[in-house]
């Protein structure tokens, strides 16, 4: 990694950047190989949607013009399916940027965040970059502890982030839980729901955030790079108030989304049958996964979402190389503070027997 030149900002002399997966090219290059399995980044393994695709061929003739800087016709459909208020919406390139730009809209030097630990990076990263103080609370049986987490805020407290499900646990909070939370929460402080993987919950007692939009501080976020399968084209979504929408607005970069990504997330939200799809492959590999590993002896954390956290103690590093040598990417989570763990993917059924195999080769 580059060392930061001396005449940045303060905040960043000593800031951990954040490392993503290992791309299946380099790995294909690596190991001289064409076929490589990739369930490292909680991708769509279906791909993308096909109405997306649809749409985004469609939008290539418009390239030469600069997108819709409001995304007023994503907005509006969304609008519809979600029964939000447009003026209640915001589109971000990734719902990573909203992250960033409620960062930006509330949060001065000093300033305190909540955060979960361990849990998305991205969210202690991005404070520690504005400069903010960093509160982590520790997570409690792999869940979001979130009396300790309510019990952390103090005046000075702008920003807390709950990530549900979580990532990278893929466990939940429930509707009670969340709902003490935000009883009595300070009228200083905004939580962030980021639901990037709400789609693939099947839980009764998921909370349907959207209705606190109305009457309680929170900026719910939601992507469509997972269960529509456009990762590649970095496009999400955040609902909240009005004047908090208004805040982030003002520190959004004009035309932050592009007009491709606009056109297929337009497709895909017409396209019900793959999101069907996509829920019956990840729910049945989810039944795959649990039985074949149960049968191996493997503990892991039971998931709602298109991951499965492993628990294989001191030899999680080992069994990640060994894997990875052997043409299959996984994460291993030595930079979330969990390195007796590893991370992996829901997958078509073919690339879950593929790693069930060549995990059973790699232990033995």
């Amino acid at each position: 990694m580059m060392t930061i030149d001396a005449r940045a900002r303060q905040a960043l002399r000593s800031l951990q950047t954040y490392r993503p997966g290992t791309p299946i090219e380099d790995v294909q290059r690596m190991l001289k190989r064409a076929s490589v399995i990739k369930l490292a980044s909680n991708e769509n393994a279906l791909g993308p949607s096909p109405k997306a695709l649809a749409a985004l061929r469609r939008a290539t003739g418009t390239l030469h013009r600069y997108p819709d800087a409001t995304c007023r016709l994503l907005r509006e459909q969304l609008s519809e399916k979600l029964r939000v208020a447009p003026e209640r919406l915001i589109v971000g390139n990734g719902s990573d940027e909203l992250i960033v730009l409620a960062l930006r809209a509330f949060v001065d030097p000093g300033d305190e965040v909540v955060v979960a630990h361990p849990t998305f990076l991205i969210y202690a990263l991005q404070a520690n970059a504005c400069a903010a103080t960093v509160r982590e609370v520790p997570l409690k049986h792999y869940r979001y502890d979130l009396p300790a987490m309510k019990a952390a805020v103090t005046p000075q407290t702008k920003l807390v982030f709950i990530a549900n499900p979580d990532n990278p646990t893929g466990t939940y909070v429930t509707r009670k839980e969340l709902e003490r939370f935000l009883a009595g929460l300070p009228a200083h402080t905004l939580v962030m729901l980021d639901e990037a993987y709400y789609e693939f919950v099947e839980a009764a007692d998921y909370p349907r955030s959207l209705r606190y939009v109305p009457d309680f501080p929170v900026i719910v976020t939601r992507s469509f790079s997972k269960a529509y399968g456009l990762a590649g084209l970095r496009i999400g979504y955040g609902a909240a108030q009005p004047s908090i929408i208004a805040a982030m607005n003002a520190v959004r970069e004009p035309f932050n989304v592009n007009s491709l990504a606009q056109a297929a997330a337009l497709g895909a939200l017409k396209d019900a049958a793959f999101l069907s799809r996509t829920r019956a492959m990840v729910r049945e590999g989810r039944r795959y996964l649990a039985k074949e590993l149960g049968a191996l002896g493997i503990q892991f954390v039971p998931s709602v979402t298109n991951f499965i956290l492993l628990r294989l103690g001191p030899r999680a590093h080992v069994v990640a190389e060994a894997l990875l040598r052997r043409g299959l990417i996984v994460r291993e989570m030595s930079a979330w503070s969990l390195p007796d763990c590893i991370r992996v993917t829901i997958g078509t059924p073919a690339e879950n027997r593929a790693f069930i195999r060549t995990l059973k080769t790699v232990l033995r």
